[in-house]
């Protein structure tokens, strides 16, 4: 999908479709070789991995400034310093959907369910942070509050993170409130969001099953792979 993405785009797009069986080395081989290929300004590695690769490992192996998902230890610093490099794809485009369709963050309440690496965490760096479509009150909880649901009651944007399929009920949620589902888990080839779909009758505004987050994520990834070029280019 990212390959058809980037054609559409008009941006080259180099891939190895590496064998089930690789190796840890011959991963890194290859990360090696797009890290030093002066015709590649952004890259990633798939996840989910095989189980013999460390994706933790793989991570840190590739350059910085090549790393199109923000999720290299050194941006996520730099996301927490308000540092400017690549920024996670998903927390960069749900803050890109607010901001579309104008509905206000700066001073609101935002409950995030879910502390994921991928997501949870890193938005509540992004929507903390002093900007006019950032600057809220975050809250961030997780499976492990036993109280979770009067958190996301009080808040006046929810974000579920949490990969947990349907955990975001309507009772979880005060009538009026924007609800954005970022969390999902695949069963097969069905989606399995983590909000119930009868939250649309109680939420102001919310994310649809399919179409919501996903479309910003890709738009994002070729966003941060345009700034890495520019950078590069400068």
């Amino acid at each position: 999908m990212k390959n058809k993405k980037a054609q559409e785009l008009g941006c080259h797009s180099r891939s190895e479709h590496l064998p089930e069986d690789t190796t840890q080395e011959q991963l890194l081989e290859v990360i090696r070789d797009f890290n030093e290929d002066p015709a590649v300004d952004a890259m990633l590695v798939q996840h989910p991995t095989p189980p013999q690769i460390d994706y933790d490992a793989a991570l840190l192996a590739i350059d910085p400034d090549k790393d199109v998902d923000g999720m290299h230890p050194l941006n996520m610093g730099r996301l927490a310093l308000g540092i400017p490099g690549p920024v996670p794809c998903t927390p960069a485009g749900i803050e890109a959907l607010l901001a579309h369709y104008e509905i206000p963050v700066s001073g609101r309440p935002v409950c995030i369910l879910g502390r994921g690496y991928t997501l949870g965490r890193p938005l509540a760096l992004l929507l903390s942070q002093k900007r006019p479509t950032a600057n809220a009150a975050v809250t961030v909880v997780h499976t492990g509050v036993p109280d979770w649901p009067e958190y996301t009651r009080r808040a006046e944007i929810v974000i579920a993170a949490a990969g947990v399929p349907g955990i975001l009920q309507p009772e979880h949620i005060e009538p009026g409130a924007v609800v954005i589902g970022g969390g999902v888990r695949y069963e097969g080839r069905k989606l399995l969001p983590d909000v119930d779909e009868r939250c649309e009758e109680v939420a102001g505004a919310i994310t649809p099953r399919v179409g919501g987050v996903g479309p910003t994520t890709i738009a994002m990834l070729f966003k941060n792979a345009i700034e890495a070029a520019e950078r590069r280019a400068a």
